[in-house]
This record gives structure tokens, sequence and C-alpha cells, in this order.
């Protein structure tokens, strides 16, 4: 199944909730999301079972990988009850699902070994520092990149491998950790990867003049560490990939900004409360909970057939066409990033 461009729908991402403990300044600013922001109301929340259902339905149309997001998905209570009910998925030809999960690591170490027993494979972790004033700060709420690392280390001992770690790096805010965070996880098993600073959502005041690209990243690590280009991993892959040419393993970079990978993004996001986005930077959804909790409830054909119409008409590549005035529709707002996961 393909949209209007040729591209193939293989990855599904589920937020299981719009809550987080961070207010990291480029996704959940403490000035909006403060103790008067009224999130979603659980009863509006997709069920486990409703979310099961929908990622059956989606896996019969061509998903073969499940990423749980958020907000901070573990803070959704009794979520290795999902990661259970997911990871019982299997592909039309039987394979399981690669089955994977994005979070602050702010609850790991207590929740790693349960997540791992009840069938994840592997996570990303987002870490923007390592010096504990610069991490302090952009998480907005004093949490110690000490307890993430510690949470890093007890994901590893529960053998969620290989471990990703995200870097958002904003000029003039954190990119002096650059290389404090490739010199901490050389060597170590973890794949560090930077993220260009993105303009998510309509809340982050997002400007030109703080994204710091990629190149300058990897030029500031060469002169450092020699690093030799590697291939693709996966078709549709975010990331490209680099390793230490003394086999101190890998580092990877998101380039949206200066080097958009719209042209083979084959990501589908289901928002917490049941609607399918199909861009990252999507100013509206389509409502699948609807279809699930109407007075005729739709069968698993329909929904496929809902899901196979939105995605075979889907033309979205915002970040080609950024700062062409062409990208976001007049008077509408991009979807934030809290609220389907990054």
């Amino acid at each position: 199944m393909a949209d209007t461009l040729g591209r193939p729908l293989h990855d599904l991402r589920i937020s299981v909730t719009d809550r987080c403990n961070f207010r990291c300044g480029y996704c959940m600013p403490k000035e909006v999301f403060d103790k008067q922001h009224a999130f979603l109301p659980h009863a509006e929340l997709l069920s486990f079972e409703e979310i099961t259902r929908l990622a059956s339905v989606f896996v019969a149309c061509g998903v073969e990988k499940l990423r749980i997001t958020g907000g901070e998905p573990t803070l959704r209570r009794g979520l290795e009850t999902l990661i259970a009910m997911l990871a019982a998925l299997r592909t039309p030809d039987g394979r399981e699902m690669d089955l994977t999960l994005t979070t602050n690591g702010s609850t790991l170490v207590k929740k790693a070994a349960a997540l791992k027993a009840a069938g994840l494979r592997r996570l990303t972790v987002s870490l923007d520092g390592l010096d504990d004033a610069v991490f302090q700060r952009m998480n907005d709420v004093g949490f110690p990149v000490a307890d993430v690392l510690a949470g890093i280390q007890a994901a590893q001992a529960a053998g969620l491998a290989p471990i990703k770690v995200n870097m958002v790096v904003q000029r003039g805010v954190n990119d002096d950790q650059i290389l404090p965070m490739a010199r901490h996880f050389r060597g170590s098993g973890v794949v560090l990867r930077f993220i260009e600073y993105m303009d998510v959502g309509a809340t982050n005041g997002w400007r030109m003049d703080q994204v710091l690209p990629s190149a300058e990243v990897l030029r500031r690590l060469q002169a450092e560490f020699p690093l030799t280009p590697l291939s693709q991993s996966a078709p549709g892959e975010t990331a490209e990939r680099w390793a230490y040419s003394d086999g101190g393993g890998e580092v990877g970079f998101i380039s949206s900004v200066t080097q958009a990978f719209c042209g083979d993004c084959n990501r589908a996001r289901l928002s917490t409360e049941g609607r399918l986005y199909t861009c990252l930077f999507a100013t509206r959804g389509h409502d699948l909970r609807a279809l699930l909790r109407g007075a005729a409830p739709a069968s698993d054909a329909e929904l496929a057939g809902a899901i196979a119409g939105v995605w075979q008409g889907r033309s979205d590549r915002y970040s080609q066409l950024r700062g062409s005035g062409q990208a976001t529709p007049a008077g509408e707002r991009r979807v934030e990033m809290h609220y389907i996961g990054g």
C-alpha cells in the first residue's frame, strides 16, 4: 500500500498519553503547558484493547514496526500490559513485530525489566546533555541527568538493545554538550543520534538561527574522532549513520531541517485519542476512534479500508516545502509533538 508519492506504509507510532513529567522548551514549554493546561481525560484515550485492535489492522496493511510514544509513555498506567498485547501481534507471514519505545528515561530504573519481560525489544531515550545544569535547564523541572543515565544502565542490564539516545541540538542552548555526549556513549553499545531542532507544533518559539546543521555537528565530531559513513539500516530510516573508525560504535544524524527525508518517509502516527496523522508536521488528523466506538462499530475490513484511504491519499512533504510558504495552509496550526510523539 503506497501513498501518492509511492511511499509504503511501514511504521506506526502510537502515542499512549499526552502527559509528560518534563517541560522541554522544544516540545512542551512550561509557559504553555502549565498547571492549568487541560490534558485529555482518561475516557477519551484509546483503551489498550482499542490500540491493539487498530495496531493489528495496521499490521495487516503492511506495518512491521510499532513505536510507543507520548508524551512520556511510561506515565500511562499498566503500560506493560499493552506491550504484552502488542508483542503478540504477527505480520501476515508470521514474523514478530519490531516493537520499541521512546522515553525520557525518567522511570527506567523502575520499569526497564518489566518492559523487557512484557515483550519490548528495544528503546530510545531522549537526553539533551550530560552537564546537569544544562540538562535541568532544558527539561525545566529540575530532573537530574544522573537519574536518566541510571535508567539507561538499567535498560542495558535488562537486555533492551540496541539502545539509542536522541539529543536535540539547539545552537547556543546545548551545543556545547555534543562532544561530552559523544565521549560518554562512545564504546558503550549505545547509539547516539543528534537531531536538528525542528519547528514542530506552534508553541516552541522555533527560530532557524537556533538550528545547528548536522553537517556542523559532524565537523565537530570529526575534529576529535575519525568517522566513516555507513549505509542506511532500513528503508525509510531517518538517521544518516556514521561509525567510529576505530570500532567504538556509531552515531546518527537526523536532519529534518537541512536535509529533508520526506522522499521515503513511511511512518504513520496514531494520537492518544485515536486520530491518524500522516506527518509529524500535520495540521489535522483522521478520527479512527469514532469508527471503533460508533453506534455500529466498524469491522476490521472497514477499518483497513479507512486507513488505506487515508494513506493512499497522502502527499505530505512538509520538510521539503519548509520556507516555501506552501508547507502549512494559512490559518492552520500544526499538531503539537507531545500529542503524537516525535
